[in-house]
């Protein structure tokens, strides 16, 4: 792949040279919609996760493992909003970073201290999304030219220069870079716990995206066959030098296997446009819709089922597997277990408690989908970390400082205090964008990212705040399904 834009300035940090180095013209603005990040990002996470403080930090606060489609959509959307054309966008996404990053602090499984805002440990995140464009590439066949690479690495650094203030924590020139990158591994990576989750565990218990919901013997047929060819590509992949110090097995073949994976999914870039869009394709994945919402994209997702479930029939017919679930929209399956619920809604994290973490994931997702300033964001964490000392005054019977699935089967009704009533009037105030004391249609979208119509309680079209509450608290305690909350906080 050739320079795209050879006289913008190269290798710079500051915010002068931001606007040149990010948008259409961009080297990583080439690689949106690139088919081989599907391999690369996952390459990337896992030498993220390799490193010890990053590694801790996800296992105690992410949600990567019960609702990894909605993390691979919320990463998408923020690197598109980095490396888009929009300065505004750009600046508030690189707010929005910092805050998130600020409320990522705590001590490890080895009482080892991580700190997401440590400017090395960001910078090793940044490092791995460059060293994993460049090697895509190369493990496809088409490396990229020492022009492009070094345009590539200028708009990285640029990328941490807006989170950091500058980007002196990573090297100035790519030479420099390269010596850095293999100090790093050598010496800091480790085979961590998160690390394991993600190559092993992870692909084991992969939860449907919502495209599949209902779809069990489908899912299971294809997680069986592809899971395991993923941890084998993704290990391959992976510098030799950690490989062997981390121990990771490496099957005969794999390394072929690898390379003949990155070239096929390569040549995918030759499809039309709208078949390898990023957004398009993660939207499709991460989107639940009813079949008459009147979003536009419903009769596509529609179809799409209708033609899986035949798929899914046919499979069950050779194949010894589960008999498919009934539809969650169905109204006898409206209600759901407490068991259910609390590991689908309130265990964020899927470490099988209720804890702080847990919250935060929530006010987390509400928060990036809402777009929120820092005042607002602030309300809305503040009300869910008010939430949390009720539950935790309430339901932590044995104090061990979290809230276990019996401990909350035991004390539902205690869920439904008025911290809960205060996050959803939060929730409410935030939404409002123009403060009318209604939820019109734009405002209900920009939250839910689903159709209006169908869910809609007022006959103006709006949603009045004594409905939204009540819906709300209707889902968080009385663990009713609902159309627009599942895809919200309980589906993957």
């Amino acid at each position: 792949m050739t320079d795209t834009g050879s006289n913008e300035p190269r290798n710079t940090g500051t915010e002068a040279g931001v606007g040149r180095l990010f948008g259409e013209g961009g080297q990583f603005h080439a690689f949106f919609n690139d088919p081989r990040w599907a391999l690369a990002i996952i390459r990337g996470t896992v030498l993220e996760a390799a490193h010890p403080q990053i590694g801790g930090a996800l296992i105690d606060n992410s949600t990567f493992v019960t609702h990894p489609w909605r993390r691979l959509r919320n990463t998408v959307v923020s690197l598109q909003r980095m490396f888009g054309p929009d300065d505004e966008v750009r600046r508030r996404e690189a707010a929005r970073l910092n805050r998130l990053h600020s409320r990522l602090s705590g001590t490890d499984a080895h009482d080892r201290p991580y700190d997401a805002m440590d400017p090395e440990v960001r910078a090793w995140v940044v490092a791995t999304l460059f060293e994993s464009s460049v090697t895509m590439c190369r493990l496809s066949g088409q490396p990229l030219e020492q022009d492009a690479i070094e345009r590539l690495y200028a708009e990285f650094r640029a990328y941490l220069a807006l989170l950091d203030g500058d980007a002196g924590h990573l090297p100035p020139t790519v030479q420099e870079f390269w010596s850095y990158y293999d100090r790093v591994v050598e010496e800091q990576l480790e085979n961590t716990e998160a690390m394991r989750v993600i190559l092993y565990r992870l692909f084991d218990h992969l939860p449907a995206p919502p495209l599949l919901h209902g779809l069990p013997t489908l899912w299971a047929a294809g997680r069986a066959l592809v899971g395991p060819l993923i941890g084998v590509i993704t290990v391959a992949s992976l510098p030799e030098a950690f490989r062997r110090r981390a121990g990771l097995p490496e099957l005969p073949g794999a390394q072929t296997l690898m390379q003949s994976a990155y070239l096929t999914v390569g040549l995918a870039r030759f499809l039309p446009d709208g078949l390898i869009r990023t957004d398009a394709v993660v939207d499709l994945l991460s989107l639940s819709l009813s079949s008459d919402s009147d979003d536009p994209r419903a009769r596509t997702i529609s179809a799409l089922r209708d033609r899986m479930k035949r798929a899914g029939a046919l499979v069950r017919l050779i194949a010894p597997l589960p008999p498919e679930e009934p539809d969650p929209d169905v109204g006898s399956a409206a209600r759901r277990g407490a068991e259910e619920f609390f590991a689908a809604v309130l265990d964020q994290t899927g470490d099988g408690y209720l804890d702080w973490p847990d919250l935060a994931a929530m006010a987390r997702e509400l928060a990036g989908r809402l777009d929120l300033d820092e005042p607002e964001e602030t309300r809305l964490y503040d009300a869910f970390a008010d939430w949390w000392r009720e539950l935790q005054a309430a339901l932590d019977t044995d104090g061990d400082g979290r809230v276990s699935a019996q401990e909350y089967a035991a004390a539902v009704p205690s869920l439904a205090g008025p911290a809960l009533i205060r996050v959803a009037e939060v929730l409410f105030d935030v939404t409002d964008v123009n403060g009318d004391q209604r939820v019109d249609a734009d405002e209900y979208r920009a939250l839910f990212r689903t159709g209006f119509r169908r869910d809609m309680a007022g006959a103006d079209g709006t949603y009045a705040r004594g409905a939204f509450v009540r819906d709300f608290l209707a889902f968080m305690s009385g663990r009713e399904r609902s159309t627009p909350y599942d895809p919200l906080l309980a589906d993957a």
